[in-house]
């Protein structure tokens, strides 16, 4: 047992070797580039193997089948441009002087490689229409996720929101997003109902991690991902209800993100670095 201790990649460690850190910034930098180019890659190419008719670019598809989830791909792609950007700027803290900032770093790095394969896997299966192995990926990595959130919730915050919260926060939508692509006819009554449904779970979602864990970078993440949503069925089809709710839930989760953001901006935030124990369940706030 002791020995799994040793060898596993995700335990919680007091410190790191300097192998260890090498590891983790190669296996890091490798897997961010290889997620960062297929996702560039595939949103302006289209597969080119096996000349397979189904082969789409990622909005292509998103464009192909209309669903209760579909996204605006002008808002999406700004979110993952800017995750891309903070991501990269995680990575230089595994390469900082600073020893506490790179143990920081370090500490969520294989949740992190692990993410970077899982939206790499995904998104050469979503190109393909092989919605139904996509969606077991992005379950995988919904669970890897998590896992990281609910272990690892009290570090920094250029740590916490491009390694945790945010694609945290867009996996949990692209399982709806993809989901919804797996059922036939999405865009006929039956689905369209069950839309109007599941979409409140964003809200549910969000708020848990507003209440609970003080957690606004989550509850900005997912009203971006509730304006995306709103904004594609609104241009798509304007007398319906599910760029209403969508909207509706972009704004309540706004609203409860500032709530909770402007404590935060007046200086009432976790000190990270003694992370005590009876604030571990608050990650960006303090004094509740």
């Amino acid at each position: 047992m002791a020995n799994w201790q040793q060898y596993n990649p995700f335990v919680k460690r007091d410190s790191h070797s300097n192998g260890t850190i090498l590891t983790y910034k190669i296996l890091t930098l490798i897997t961010w580039i290889l997620s960062l180019v297929v996702t560039v890659y595939y949103t302006l190419h289209r597969p080119d193997d096996d000349g397979h008719t189904r082969n789409r670019k990622i909005w292509e598809q998103n464009h192909m089948y209309r669903t209760a989830f579909t996204l605006n791909p002008i808002i999406t792609s700004i979110y993952w441009i800017v995750l891309f950007i903070l991501q990269a700027g995680y990575i230089g803290h595994l390469f900082s002087s600073n020893s506490d900032i790179v143990h920081a770093a370090a500490s969520v790095g294989s949740h992190f490689i692990f993410n970077n394969l899982f939206h790499f896997a995904f998104v050469m299966l979503f190109v393909r229409s092989h919605f139904h192995w996509a969606e077991v990926i992005l379950v995988l990595n919904f669970i890897n996720l998590s896992s990281l959130y609910f272990r690892h919730n009290t570090y920094p915050r250029f740590i916490h929101t491009p390694v945790v919260s945010a694609p945290l926060a867009w996996t949990f939508v692209a399982i709806y997003w993809n989901g919804a692509l797996m059922v036939p006819h999405p865009h006929h009554l039956v689905p369209r109902i069950f839309g109007n449904i599941f979409i409140w779970s964003i809200l549910a979602y969000g708020l848990f991690f507003i209440i609970i864990y003080k957690d606004y970078t989550m509850g900005f993440s997912l009203s971006v991902f509730a304006a995306a949503i709103g904004v594609s069925q609104f241009l798509h089809q304007v007398i319906a209800f599910q760029w209403i709710f969508a909207f509706i839930i972009m704004s309540l989760l706004f609203v409860a993100t500032v709530v909770v953001a402007v404590p935060a901006a007046t200086g009432r935030e976790v000190n990270w670095r003694s992370a005590p124990a009876d604030n571990e369940r608050a990650p960006l706030l303090a004094d509740n």
